[in-house]
């Protein structure tokens, strides 16, 4: 194969070169998790029953440990600050509510087909979330500033 093939296009290295490229993309990555924390927060009833409704007994415990991760693993993801820890528990997070609420395989017909994407959505949520932890990792390992990462 030729040698030029296989790098990548100038364009796409000036983009991933972007310092604000980054925090864009942790930014985007934990959007939906500040909005549902945020409003979990703000209506702390529904968010009761909302866990109740999945099984976790009691509510208001499991609730305010969503917020709390939500919230605060977002925290943590959008500062670049203790990322494993953040990444991690929003990862946890994800995979409790790929488990409970998109059971596939106790459905049948239009609802299997939407909880199977669910959850394969959140699988790849699970996935980013790791590739942000490691890059973390390796932007601290080589240095901030040399690296197009370093943002």
């Amino acid at each position: 194969m030729d040698a030029n093939v296989r790098e990548d296009p100038t364009w796409v290295t000036a983009i991933l070169a972007r310092p604000w490229l980054l925090p864009l993309l942790r930014t985007a990555l934990v959007s939906s998790y500040v909005i549902g924390g945020v409003t979990k927060l703000l209506h702390f009833d529904a968010a009761i029953h909302e866990q109740e409704h999945f099984g976790l007994h009691p509510g208001w415990v499991w609730a305010a440990l969503a917020i709390v991760v939500e919230i605060g693993g977002s925290a943590c993801v959008l500062a670049n600050r203790l990322v494993w820890l953040g990444a991690g528990g929003l990862g946890c997070l994800t995979a409790i509510a790929m488990l409970l609420a998109n059971d596939f395989w106790n459905l049948a017909g239009v609802a299997r087909l939407s909880a199977l994407n669910g959850f394969f959505e959140h699988l790849g949520l699970i996935a980013a979330l790791i590739a942000v932890t490691w890059i973390a990792k390796v932007k601290n390992a080589l240095g901030r500033s040399q690296y197009f990462w370093s943002a």
